[in-house]
């Protein structure tokens, strides 16, 4: 009996991925463009009420008119209305053929990662989300897979890395928390001459301003509580492929693992992702100008924001992305100094995350890099004077104004 309900779920499973894939054609680059795309991409009218708005389907089973045909869909893990809505919506805006949605991003950067498995070797950029660190250092090697770190923006350094079992390639750029550029063309292309699976983080730039399967690269992972999402109100993540046969792969994972969105977080998803394209062009806009003025402060001892020219990635970046982003980070030189300052900030919230319509500044040494031991912190440039801020929607003079203000309290009121 258990053969036969696996079997069927693994069918299930395979119908919807292959409707999904016939669904979801490869679209032309220029077919639309993202401010139209992110609007009308998956939210369609709703086919029998003709509905603005995705309907939520808050149903865990679908009744099954004939078992010997299995119906589009039948239990919510594997496949759901609002769910396949939203996925449609993500595989377009990344230019991919199936998108899939997770519960959260390291759901989603898992299920990326369950593509391999014992005896496998990964290398992977050394400046990477705390949590995908912990996934590669400290998870994973239990299942026999490993993972060498390097220096991802020296495409030599990827290469020398290699070992007769490496099968996957694990990228950030820009990367979190010191935005560090990789060349993603260069690295997609070693990546597939040497049989490995590429992936991406997309969640700093979003399909938006960067499309990294249009590189090369195999899997695009976001954590879509971030900027997809927008309003700080959901956890989710995404995962976007293009090839069919990788699709069927994560499709079969994903349910699986059964780490998916729930349909209430899908229509929110949905909700902020309309609203994606313009908030990515009024954020990084601001985010250039508090840049520029933090570049300027003397209180700052240096600023990482690939929208800046002297920024060592400058050039590889503006050739692979259409913006450089709402998000940076920059050096105070101490702990407390930080704590001076952030004692001072009056409208940025001191918070985990990033990607909401408020800015939001982060201590990455005790929120999103604490699963990373002080020496690796350190190696990577991670120190304790270093603050994250996401740039939100806040008028630029005014979040501008406010970190100026909490600067000067750390030379006394002295500008």
């Amino acid at each position: 009996m258990a053969d036969q309900e696996q079997q069927k779920d693994k069918l299930s499973q395979e119908q919807q991925q292959n409707e999904l894939s016939q669904a979801q054609p490869h679209q032309a680059k220029d077919s639309l463009r993202p401010a139209t795309q992110v609007i009308h991409t998956g939210t369609e009218p709703e086919e029998h009420t003709g509905a603005a708005s995705v309907p939520i389907f808050m149903a865990s089973t679908f009744h099954q008119r004939d078992i010997d045909a299995p119906q589009d869909f039948e239990y919510s893990r594997s496949g759901n209305p609002t769910r396949q809505a939203v996925e449609k919506a993500l595989a377009a805006l990344e230019g991919g053929r199936a998108g899939f949605a997770f519960a959260s991003g390291m759901a989603a950067m898992t299920t990326a990662l369950g593509l391999f498995g014992a005896g496998d070797h990964l290398i992977a950029t050394r400046d990477i989300y705390g949590g995908t660190y912990r996934l590669l250092s400290q998870v994973w090697p239990r299942f026999g897979v490993e993972t060498t770190f390097v220096d991802a923006t020296d495409v030599e350094a990827i290469a020398a890395a290699a070992r007769p079992n490496t099968r996957g390639l694990i990228l950030e750029t820009p990367s979190n928390p010191t935005l560090a550029i990789t060349d993603l063309r260069a690295a997609a292309d070693l990546a597939r001459q040497q049989g490995w699976i590429s992936i991406v983080d997309n969640t700093f730039m979003t399909p938006c301003l960067q499309q990294p399967l249009a590189l090369g690269i195999d899997v695009v992972v976001h954590s879509a509580t971030k900027f997809l999402g927008g309003h700080s109100d959901l956890i989710a993540g995404a995962i976007v492929v293009d090839d069919p046969a990788l699709a069927k792969r994560i499709g079969y994972l994903q349910n699986a693992f059964g780490a998916v969105l729930s349909p209430h977080d899908s229509w929110l998803l949905l909700r902020g992702i309309k609203t994606l394209y313009v908030r990515m062009q009024a954020m990084q806009k601001t985010a250039q100008k508090v840049a520029t003025a933090l570049q300027a402060h003397r209180e700052v001892k240096k600023v990482y924001y690939p929208g800046l020219i002297d920024h060592p990635g400058y050039g590889v970046h503006k050739a692979q992305s259409q913006g450089a982003g709402a998000v940076l980070s920059f050096d105070l030189g101490s702990r407390e100094r930080v704590k001076a300052f952030l004692t001072k900030v009056r409208l940025a919230l001191v918070a985990v995350s990033l990607g909401g319509v408020e800015s939001i500044l982060s201590y990455p040494t005790t929120m999103s890099h604490a699963a990373m031991e002080p020496e690796e912190r350190e190696s990577r440039g991670i120190g304790p004077g270093l603050l994250r801020i996401s740039v939100g929607l806040e008028d630029a003079d005014d979040l501008i104004a406010d970190l100026e203000q909490a600067l000067a309290a750390l030379s006394g009121g002295q500008e």
